[in-house]
């Protein structure tokens, strides 16, 4: 029997979660695989109540209540440390709880596991439900993180790891900042799958452009290195070809890619590697829905 985790970072949108766990629980899924879903609430301020149902194809489900909010990437940062150290597994798929991570590609990263052969299964996004401004914004951030580390990501936290790669994320500090980033990090071969973007089962998206801004920045906070090296490359080519025609309207660019270096290097603060030791000391409770 393969045992999965499924993981699902909360703040408050308890109505989406729970028919996320109604539409895992109505797939066909191989006999082979035993699936539990481990549910990360991150201090929500909103009280949860789930009606009992009768889940035959989930084997557990539990819930680690925070005492304080961290935040999407450090909780999901959180639940991986517990699997790890807490619980049995084989493997761990962190998703979303809101939709946009459709249920149903669960069963095309549990179809791949075997030809993956143990490397990261991640879901390669190739459509996406957002308005045509803000997917013009996405294109913007994935070209802009290229441009500056060399790394093409086109995942967010979709996948499909084995306990090796938990092991080597659980004891990456990138991962209490960034989980794609940390990923690629650590592992050079992805095996990378379809997946679309799904719509929010309730509310708006949550994900603003200035959402989009620091996770693209998270990202890039991960690889500092090389953006500070590949940034100051930039700022000599640009000067000299502004050199005779400096003006405030062409300083611009400069003035922005300052910005982003001093965003990049607050953001690099928060890989913390004593916090990211000590996250389960912020669990105050763990709720068994089922077990």
């Amino acid at each position: 029997m393969i045992k999965i985790k499924i993981l699902i970072p909360v703040y408050n949108d308890w109505q989406s979660v729970f028919k996320l766990i109604d539409k895992i629980n109505d797939l066909y899924i191989n006999p082979d695989f035993e699936i539990s879903i481990i549910i990360v609430n991150d201090a929500s301020n909103h009280d949860y109540k789930y009606e009992t149902k009768k889940l035959d194809n989930i084997f557990s489900i539990k819930i680690l209540n925070m005492k304080i909010n961290q935040g999407h990437t450090r909780c999901i940062a959180t639940g991986l440390k517990y699997i790890f150290e807490k619980d049995n597994f084989d493997y761990v798929i962190p998703m979303d709880g809101d939709g946009e991570d459709r249920p149903e590609e669960i069963k095309d990263f549990l179809n791949h596991i075997k030809v993956a052969n143990d490397k990261p299964i991640v879901g390669e996004r190739i459509k996406r439900s957002e308005n045509s401004i803000f997917k013009f914004c996405y294109q913007l951030h994935k070209l802009i993180t290229f441009t500056f580390t060399g790394k093409l990501i086109k995942f967010g936290n979709f996948s499909c790891l084995s306990k090796l790669t938990v092991e080597k994320m659980i004891d990456e500090k990138a991962t209490w900042n960034s989980f794609s980033g940390s990923l690629t990090k650590i592992e050079k071969n992805l095996f990378s799958i379809p997946s679309m973007r799904g719509s929010r089962y309730f509310g708006p998206s949550k994900m603003s452009f200035f959402n989009l801004l620091k996770h693209s920045f998270s990202i890039m906070s991960v690889f500092r290195k090389t953006v500070l090296i590949r940034s100051v490359l930039f700022i000599i080519f640009y000067i000299f070809m502004i050199k005779s025609n400096a003006t405030v309207i062409t300083a611009i660019p400069l003035l922005l890619l300052f910005i982003m270096i001093y965003s990049i290097s607050s953001l690099a603060l928060r890989e913390n590697m004593d916090e990211f030791d000590k996250a389960l000391s912020n669990i105050s409770n763990i709720t068994n829905i089922k077990k």
